[in-house]
């Protein structure tokens, strides 16, 4: 056995690999790759390093390889939100999980919608970027995009330069809006924000700007418009509310405003289950004859009996940290999406 060294110096990975029994790097890769190292390795190893009372020394290692073993998640929401919507919350598990498998840390980097957040990204001390959805006109991409460490977008929008992970969400949206049509509902529309500046307002399709810089709300706006059309019905006159956030009171809101608006025959279709929920609160007393499509194909929602589109954040949490833990992979991956309907409970219960 290796004895344990009596003299002042530092204890070095060297010190403690030659304890274990196993190589330098062996010894490195139990500490930073610990998914390469057998369990009965890595245990060794890590129990050579407490008999030597050795530490790993990680700015010292970040410096000498140019790596920090840290992801770094850029949010383009107040951090908050990131625990307050499921499926956010979903998408950073996903994250996770891979740092966990892989031996990496998470860093949390928000952004504040104001000039400085370009630096305060770059300046992060992370080895890539994971990055939500955000505007077309968000600075933060284009430093990204320019900086050398790789970069994975969860929805777009696509830039030259940073992977992307998302659905075909303007198919998605024609094909569920399309399904719910078929039983000649009127349609009404509550919709994820338009810009950065997330205004609220209850509106039209025919007063809606022609794009909206949020690529997942523009996308499934154009996907609602084609089937609305498709089915004969006006889309310049189909009402519209855009709220703030993708939360269950937003939902409700949204769905207050709608109700004078409401025939006994609407149909709701709403960008999220979040937002089904919601509004499904707000109006199941008033207006029991109204049906309900979401996204996300949330228990909830499929508890309430709501069609939705299966949307697997978590799977494209964990597909954003793949990608930017081994650039090599493809960069681009479209998620598979199908529709789903839940089974309603009676409607006594429902209430």
């Amino acid at each position: 056995m290796v004895p344990v060294p009596t003299d002042r110096r530092r204890v070095t990975l060297k010190d403690v690999a030659a304890r274990a029994g196993v190589s330098p790097m062996t010894a490195s890769y139990a500490f930073t790759r610990p998914a390469r190292v057998a369990a009965a390795t890595r245990d060794r190893v890590h129990r050579a390093a407490g008999e030597l009372g050795y530490r790993p020394d990680a700015v010292g290692r970040a410096l000498k390889s140019g790596r920090t073993q840290q992801i770094g998640v850029v949010f383009s929401e107040h951090l908050a939100y990131a625990f307050d919507d499921p499926q956010a919350a979903q998408f950073l598990a996903g994250v996770a999980e891979v740092c966990v498998e892989e031996g990496q840390g998470l860093t949390f980097i928000p952004t504040r919608g104001d000039a400085a957040d370009a630096d305060r990204v770059l300046s992060a001390a992370v080895d890539g970027f994971v990055l939500w959805t955000t505007a077309e006109d968000d600075p933060v991409l284009a430093a990204v995009a320019g900086d050398p460490r790789p970069a994975v977008i969860q929805g777009g929008p696509p830039r030259q330069g940073i992977a992307c992970v998302t659905q075909d969400d303007y198919g998605a949206a024609l094909a569920i809006a399309s399904q719910g049509l078929r039983e000649g509902r009127t349609p009404v529309v509550i919709s994820f924000p338009l810009d950065r500046d997330r205004e609220h307002m209850v509106t039209i399709g025919a007063d809606l700007p022609p794009r909206a810089p949020f690529p997942v709300t523009d996308a499934r706006l154009r996907g609602y418009r084609t089937a609305v059309e498709q089915a004969g019905l006006s889309w310049t006159s189909t009402p519209i509310a855009v709220v703030a956030r993708n939360a269950q009171r937003d939902g409700v809101e949204a769905a207050r405003e709608l109700a004078p608006q409401l025939t006994p025959d609407a149909l709701v279709i709403a960008m999220s289950d979040e937002l089904a929920l919601g509004a499904h609160q707000a109006l199941r007393e008033t207006h029991p004859e109204v049906a309900y499509l979401g996204w996300d194909a949330s228990p909830a929602g499929q508890r309430l009996g709501i069609t939705s589109v299966t949307n697997p954040l978590r799977d494209q949490g964990r597909r954003c940290a793949h990608v930017a833990l081994n650039p090599g992979r493809p960069n681009n991956q479209d998620i598979p999406w199908t529709i789903t309907s839940g089974t309603a409970p009676p409607a006594s219960r429902a209430r």
